[in-house]
């Protein structure tokens, strides 16, 4: 009788491991992305480009922007200085705990609250076009701009490549305060 029970047991063992490897195999086929391990070296992708909707107000002015949505380029704008945020936020701790600086702290922290201020104005004039040019809600234009904010931000890995990033976006704020000055009503305070 044990043997009976033993190879119960052990055929029942089997056919919930052969479930769960199928299981996890049709999982894997319908998200991918959760299952895919990149290689070293191996770039991931940039989003697809974000679809251009006749509604949309497109920079006019003769810039690298001309020709998009300033609800896209204002969002990508705004990722570029949350990243910024982000790298200064990383220094600012470095200087605070790693290799204790009280003057760099102070410099990092006050640069990090610029950046977050700037990205808001940003993220603020995004949402107005979005919201008047597509006649959607806050939280539906939040949703449009997010992934491309976001991957804009993810290019720069370093204070001076976000730095780099961001060199045009306060001419085009201006340019946006002077065409469409009920959108882009924020007042930026340049990073010193």
């Amino acid at each position: 009788m044990p043997g009976i029970l033993t190879k119960a047991a052990l055929i029942a063992l089997a056919l919930v491991a052969a479930v769960s490897v199928a299981t996890t195999q049709a999982d894997a086929q319908r998200h991918p992305h959760r299952y895919h391990r990149r290689t070293r070296g191996e770039v991931e992708r940039p989003p697809p480009p974000v679809p251009i909707d006749r509604r949309d107000t497109v920079v006019a002015s003769p810039s690298s922007f001309a020709g998009k949505p300033y609800w896209l380029v204002l969002a990508e704008c705004g990722g570029v200085y949350f990243k910024l945020n982000a790298l200064y936020t990383d220094a600012a701790v470095h200087a605070r705990v790693v290799h204790p600086d009280p003057h760099a702290n102070a410099v990092f922290t006050k640069k990090l609250q610029e950046a977050i201020s700037m990205a808001t104005t940003f993220y603020n004039a995004a949402e107005s076009f979005l919201m008047t040019d597509r006649n959607i809600d806050r939280d539906n234009a939040v949703l449009t701009y997010d992934g491309s904010a976001r991957a804009a931000g993810d290019r720069d890995n370093t204070i001076d490549a976000a730095l780099a990033a961001a060199k045009a976006c306060p001419a085009l704020y201006e340019a946006c305060q002077t065409a469409h000055p009920k959108a882009c009503t924020g007042t930026l305070v340049p990073l010193s």
